[in-house]
């Protein structure tokens, strides 16, 4: 069992609080999720100009050309001090040509003031997401409603591979259809019937499902994600359902989550993991 399932200095429980509290930090963290306030497709903006955002914005191949004159990436703050653009911590004044970003949020090239500007590309599209720590949502976040830990939801399960990769077309929030590239599907048993869920396997090994169940939409968010620690060498795998995760667009609309794929919706009422954002 691998030491973040089970500490060497606590009980699986005293785990999963830990890992709980981790995650309402990561949540509630000034660039987390909740701070997202828009993903703007540079498709939708053909003439450059972003809402709420200085300087002219296009897509040129496999980069994004942002152009600002010195002007009008000043703004005055409301303690009086001057908010600049920058990217890489100079301010823009000019052309710079940006890739898309991959690492911590935080440390985006282009910042404005305390927001960060991510650069992203999805299927060709590509997007500029703003995550500023004033936003709404993250001011009035008081918590994630989970269930308590139960250890009957911690299953050992396998992993079988799929001989290739399976892109599947599948719909996400904001009602366009992208492609999710399923590598294997986990098998387990709940009260002794076998399920099956698809997943995505990331670069690190882990995998990533996208999944429903019987109380989806009504005790719990409408989809979940789960995501198992890398499987051993002969596929046998933890499925903790405990650390069932709310995904993004729960907390913000702006994020693009893809539903479940075909398959995915589980038979049974799945009581375990995080349930809903808590009510303001």
């Amino acid at each position: 069992m691998s030491t973040d399932t089970q500490r060497a200095d606590g009980s699986p429980e005293q785990a999963w609080q830990e890992w709980h509290e981790q995650r309402l930090a990561t949540i509630a963290a000034p660039h987390g999720p909740l701070s997202l306030t828009g993903t703007h497709w540079l498709d939708d903006h053909p003439d450059g100009q972003l809402p709420g955002l200085p300087g002219h914005w296009a897509a040129e191949g496999d980069e994004v050309v942002l152009t600002a004159a010195d002007d009008e990436t000043r703004l005055t703050a409301t303690d009086g001090g001057e908010v600049r653009l920058t990217v890489d911590g100079d301010p823009v004044s000019g052309t710079v040509r940006l890739g898309a970003d991959h690492g911590p949020i935080p440390r985006s090239r282009v910042a404005y003031g305390d927001r960060r500007l991510v650069v992203l590309r999805r299927e060709g599209a590509w997007a500029v997401r703003d995550f500023d720590p004033a936003a709404p949502a993250r001011r009035a976040f008081t918590g994630i409603e989970s269930d308590p830990y139960d250890p009957r939801w911690t299953l050992p399960g396998r992993f079988e591979a799929y001989p290739e990769s399976r892109n599947i077309q599948v719909a996400n929030v904001d009602g366009r259809e992208r492609g999710l590239g399923l590598s294997g599907r986990i098998v387990f048993t709940v009260d002794g019937q076998e399920h099956t869920l698809e997943v995505v396997v990331e670069s690190d090994g882990s995998l990533w499902a996208v999944f429903a169940d019987t109380t989806s939409g009504s005790t719990s968010y409408r989809f979940r994600f789960l995501r198992p620690e890398p499987p051993a060498a002969d596929g046998a795998v933890t499925v903790d359902f405990n650390r069932a995760l709310l995904p993004p667009c729960a907390f913000a609309d702006h994020f693009i989550c893809p539903f479940p794929p075909p398959g995915n919706t589980l038979t049974v009422p799945v009581t375990a993991g995080e349930r809903a954002v808590r009510p303001h």
